[in-house]
């Protein structure tokens, strides 16, 4: 097939990828290989809204399965081995494809817990696929023990959805306080806060030493000292990048496949985008987990390799549902050097504005999404307000707004 399109990872990104590639360059063939028997389907609900509902597979897919016809959809499957000296890859099944160009969307993994400490015990899950979650459900139901280990989105995502299914929660953070590489001490202390008045137990500070039990998890032994009865252990500990056949095949990679704004990789014959991909951002190679990085890095890799030159600058959103509670997130907060916290217009409703010399980074929207939109479209416009006046309430950051034409 000329000009054979090979998509490798079959996620949100390989989704905004083909829908972009057949608008621009229709005739182009594509061929989708996925390592799950799923297509492209929506991940941020299972942590959500798959615990504590019932959803069916079908409700998660992004697009429906009419919208792939044409497509060549190898799924269930994996790739091997990519040989960039024939143009061929290899997958699990020993299939051999032949391409032009590849679009690498292979994602990212959850980080497991050593064997050492107990991590391939019964009852230990991660969560990252439609599979992990249905195992995961199957486990939730009311009385029963649940350790979570890890204080980031996804830890204090399951210990929610568990609690409100009547689940004991112990969550417990090695760091000094949940979120603690991701947001603020403020909406740290905020969400930790919430959690705490819905029954969530939360330790700070607090490693685990041991799982115990001869098949399936039965205690926990803590750096505090304690030890405490459990039924199932949630590890949400971080994510990998999914780069090790790239990196098999020589390409640049680092905890992600090294690209450049244009989203190619030291082979200009393959591309990469969403998790998987390691991208300039502010000065530094960055990775992303997050529907709008797929999106809009999937977008943008398919518009260049149709010949419609981009440069991805993305302006990073994120979101988090958390009991009645909604973390809207727009931006990066790092190496901040101050921090507003801005009370919203109702009660229970705030704002944290991250600044670096005066230069806004990022909001934190907390059940305020006026102000998560009006940072949204300050940071798209590269406006800083005045750090003064985002300190007064009575201001209305909203006159600062540029004004359409």
């Amino acid at each position: 097939m000329r000009d054979h399109v090979l998509i490798v990872g079959a996620g949100q990104a390989a989704a905004a990828f083909i829908a972009t590639l057949r608008m621009l360059a229709p005739s182009r063939p594509i061929t989708l290989v996925g390592d799950e028997p799923l297509l492209p389907y929506r991940r941020p609900p299972l942590s959500k809204a798959w615990l504590e509902e019932e959803f069916s597979s079908e409700a998660l897919l992004i697009r429906p399965p009419q919208w792939y016809e044409g497509i060549d959809l190898r799924l269930g499957r994996r790739v091997e081995e990519i040989d960039r000296r024939d143009g061929r890859v290899t997958l699990s099944n020993g299939d051999r494809i032949a391409y032009d160009q590849i679009f690498l969307s292979t994602g990212s993994s959850a980080r497991r817990l050593e064997a050492e400490l107990g991590g391939e015990l019964a009852g230990v899950y991660t969560l990252r696929s439609a599979k992990d979650a249905q195992r995961l459900k199957a486990e939730i139901k009311p009385g029963r023990r649940l350790l979570v280990l890890g204080g980031g989105y996804v830890g204090l995502e399951v210990a929610a959805a568990a609690r409100k299914q009547g689940m004991s929660v112990l969550l417990i953070e090695a760091a000094s306080r949940v979120l603690s590489r991701v947001a603020s001490a403020a909406t740290a202390e905020h969400l930790a806060a919430l959690h705490r008045a819905r029954g969530v137990e939360i330790r700070e500070g607090v490693a685990l030493l041991a799982l115990l039990g001869p098949e399936h998890v039965r205690r926990a032994v803590l750096s505090d000292g304690t030890e405490h009865e459990i039924d199932v252990v949630v590890v949400g500990i971080g994510g990998v990048a999914n780069d090790e056949v790239a990196s098999a095949a020589g390409l640049d990679t680092a905890n992600g496949i090294i690209v450049n704004a244009s989203c190619r990789t030291s082979d200009p014959r393959i591309m990469a985008a969403g998790d998987c991909a390691l991208f300039p951002l502010s000065g530094r190679l960055s990775r992303l987990e997050s529907v709008q990085n797929a999106n809009d890095q999937g977008e943008t890799a398919a518009a260049c390799l149709a010949g419609e030159e981009r440069l991805y600058k993305p302006v990073p959103w994120f979101w988090s549902d958390q009991f009645e509670t909604k973390l809207q997130i727009v931006g990066l907060g790092r190496d901040h050097d101050t921090v507003v916290v801005r009370p919203g217009q109702r009660e229970g409703t705030q704002s944290i504005w991250y600044f670096r010399g005066g230069q806004l980074l990022a909001v934190d929207a907390i059940n305020d999404p006026s102000s998560y939109m009006i940072g949204r479209k300050l940071l798209a416009a590269g406006v800083s307000p005045d750090v003064n006046d985002v300190r007064e309430p009575a201001f209305s950051l909203a006159t600062l707004l540029p004004r359409r034409r």
